[in-house]
């Protein structure tokens, strides 16, 4: 039951991971970088975000320090959100590289550990920082599928493109008539 219980979370890991990959998928520099809410939230910084959580998760947390080191993370800077954005010397290729290689890592640990294992989380709050490997794990699956939806709809905003199975439920005309339903219904009450 373990095993398939794990071989399930890291499959819905991969697809989340995927997912956000895709995202970025044949769009220019300026896109993957350029905040379109205002939290500044963009696809590149999502992808430099995540790099971090599953090093610092399935490394530190559970005694497998990450093979690499991440200037963010080392200088501090994490803490002042240098992690949700990409430097202008930061290429997309450099951050989607050390993404695949976090993904290796975590996957090591997959397969290392047992979800009850025990992990600590250093910067959680007192009392909270001890808990087990399969913590970890679901929170890393919601993490990376939680910001999976910000890429689909960041990646919605640039060029309308929508999440892996838009063009499965409906094509172009099916989605604009399906737009204009939920547009109608809202008018309702709209106020002058």
């Amino acid at each position: 039951m373990t095993d398939a219980l794990k071989e399930d979370l890291r499959q819905y890991l991969q697809n989340a991971r995927d997912s956000v990959v895709r995202s970025l998928d044949g769009l220019s520099e300026y896109d993957v970088r350029r905040p379109l809410v205002p939290s500044g939230t963009n696809l590149l910084g999502v992808v430099k975000h995540l790099v971090g959580i599953e090093l610092t998760y399935f490394g530190d947390c559970v005694g497998r320090p990450a093979p690499v080191t991440l200037p963010w993370v080392e200088d501090g800077s994490i803490w002042e959100s240098a992690d949700m954005w990409a430097t202008p010397d930061e290429s997309r290729e450099h951050l989607l590289g050390l993404y695949r290689t976090a993904w290796r890592h975590s996957d090591g640990a997959l397969t290392a550990l047992g979800l009850d294992a025990p992990a600590h989380v250093g910067w959680w709050a007192e009392g909270k920082r001890d808990t087990t490997f399969g913590h970890l794990v679901v929170r890393l699956v919601e993490e990376t599928a939680h910001h999976a939806g910000h890429c689909d709809v960041v990646r919605e905003l640039i060029d309308g493109r929508g999440g892996r199975d838009s063009s499965a439920v409906g094509d172009e005309q099916w989605w604009s008539a399906y737009v204009a339903k939920i547009q109608a219904a809202a008018d309702m009450f709209r106020k002058s």
